[in-house]
């Protein structure tokens, strides 16, 4: 459903929507869990004949995708966003980090369970959007595909395109509400760490902005920004490794960290991995 631009998009029915979609709040999960550096052999219990159950202590964030998880159903998500999304910056299109998620999360979630489970992660980037854009084709390129799970990657273009702060919230709101009234999950990614971004005055507030609306909503959050100073900090890349010559895309391995650490949050939030989830 396409939204209309300057028009007011959360009515009366967005607020039941709030009620009706948002799933229970759970325990937040610290930054360290997420980033790529974590133990790829400690995120999901090893034994091969039985589907992992829940976590005790955890209500899933994203239970449509927990269900399909513990049934050992399909798996179809759409990775929505701008050029992060898209890949620009990527050797291949195989380098992107949609297409390294879906090998990663088929590995992973064979690694648990006797039957294959087929994961498809559909790569729905398109570079230069901003919030308005994504906004006019969430209709044809995200809802039309029918996903279980939604990842959507915003935030980095709005400071440069003019968005302003208030209605790039707006229209993050809308969208999330629009998502899961078809039944999806749905996960937030915020805006990579680099000069551009670094060099663009108020860019910083677009990321309050979109950590604002998911505790609002209570979506979690791909910490991609915080993860990256960690990587850094770390010793696990340097900045010339993970961000490309322009300045503000990611390089193969910088996207390869980024799939690995969108799947550790992707299970976090399902519920499954025996781990503290993180905190928007």
């Amino acid at each position: 459903m396409p939204i209309p631009a300057r028009l007011p998009v959360i009515p009366m029915l967005g607020l039941a929507l709030v009620a009706l979609c948002a799933p229970a709040r759970s325990e937040p999960v610290p930054v360290h869990a997420v980033h790529a550096g974590l133990d790829a052999e400690t995120a999901i219990p090893q034994p091969k004949t039985v589907r992992p159950a829940l976590h005790a202590r955890t209500l899933a964030r994203l239970p449509r995708l927990a269900g399909l998880v513990a049934k050992g159903a399909d798996i179809r998500i759409v990775a929505f966003g701008s050029s992060s999304t898209e890949g620009i910056g990527a050797t291949s299109p195989a380098a992107t980090y949609p297409a390294q998620l879906q090998e990663d999360l088929e590995s992973r979630l064979d690694k648990a369970a006797s039957d294959h489970q087929f994961v498809t992660v559909l790569n729905r980037g398109k570079g230069g959007d901003d919030a308005e854009a994504m906004a006019r084709r969430l209709e044809r390129d995200v809802l039309a595909d029918k996903p279980d799970l939604v990842i959507w990657q915003t935030g980095s273009n709005d400071p440069m395109s003019g968005v302003s702060v208030e209605r790039f919230a707006e229209l993050t709101r809308a969208g999330i509400l629009a998502i899961r009234a078809t039944g999806a999950d749905v996960i937030l990614m915020d805006q990579q760490w680099c000069k551009r971004l670094s060099g663009t005055a108020g860019s910083e507030l677009y990321g309050t902005a979109l950590h604002a609306v998911a505790s609002e909503l209570d979506v979690p959050v791909i910490r991609r920004n915080a993860m990256m100073r960690a990587w850094v900090a770390k010793g696990l890349l340097t900045p010339t490794q993970m961000i490309g010559p322009d300045g503000l895309h990611m390089t193969d391995a910088g996207y390869n960290h980024l799939a690995k650490a969108a799947m550790t949050q992707i299970l976090v939030s399902a519920g499954l991995p025996d781990e503290t989830p993180a905190r928007n």
